[in-house]
């Protein structure tokens, strides 16, 4: 079976384990402003672009912020904690490895601005990654296929030949948008929609180019 020409990669929850972070931060932001942030509104804002995790925090908290300044605050606040380091998710580093050995060209494909991007990116390994794209560098951020296309064009290969690993439902489906083949390995119970283009494994545990070249 043909090798993918190139795999492309989310960033949180995929290959760090910092969604639990993210969501820790905004309840303590929140709970600084007086709003209580219960666990039931975590769904609504894993793997979701910036602006669209804060506009929907101001409207369950009623808020007097702007979904930017929200944001400014929860980024700054994410930045020097990603920075130290965060927890890699199992199989992760394994995988990265055997494609840098295999000549496969990776790209780092997020939801988040660029500033968490090169925060995390110490931890993970720059040098494993051809390119990475943000959502500042985008005019459409997931679930638009537009992050991926971009990543693909980058990277000088059609999207169709792109292996995308992702953990949440916008970013399986902006994969799937963009035409690529997608393993999708869902965060806690998150809820993948069934598409053609995708595969739901548990884990990257196991997950090697044999297995992404079966896609």
């Amino acid at each position: 079976m043909p090798e993918p020409t190139a795999v492309l990669f989310d960033m949180d929850g995929t290959l760090i384990d910092s969604e639990p972070i993210w969501f820790d931060t905004e309840v303590a932001l929140l709970a600084e402003l007086g709003y209580e942030l219960g666990p039931e509104h975590w769904p609504h804002v894993l793997g979701q672009p910036n602006e669209v995790a804060c506009k929907y925090l101001l409207e369950v908290s009623a808020l007097p912020l702007t979904w930017q300044e929200l944001s400014d605050r929860i980024e700054r606040a994410m930045v020097p904690i990603l920075a130290q380091g965060v927890e890699l998710m199992p199989g992760a580093k394994e995988l990265l490895v055997e494609l840098e050995a295999a000549g496969v060209p990776t790209a780092l494909v997020s939801a988040s601005p660029r500033s968490i991007v090169d925060a995390c990116l110490g931890g993970i390994g720059a040098a494993f990654f051809r390119h990475t794209v943000s959502s500042d560098d985008v005019v459409r951020s997931k679930p638009d296929p537009e992050p991926y296309l971009l990543a693909a064009r980058l990277l000088g290969v059609s999207a169709e030949e792109c292996v995308v690993i992702e953990d949440s439902p916008i970013g399986t489906a902006a994969g799937a948008a963009a035409g690529c083949r997608v393993l999708s390995v869902p965060h806690a119970e998150t809820l993948i929609a069934q598409h053609p283009k995708v595969t739901r494994v548990a884990t990257l545990e196991g997950v090697d180019l044999a297995f992404l070249s079966a896609l």
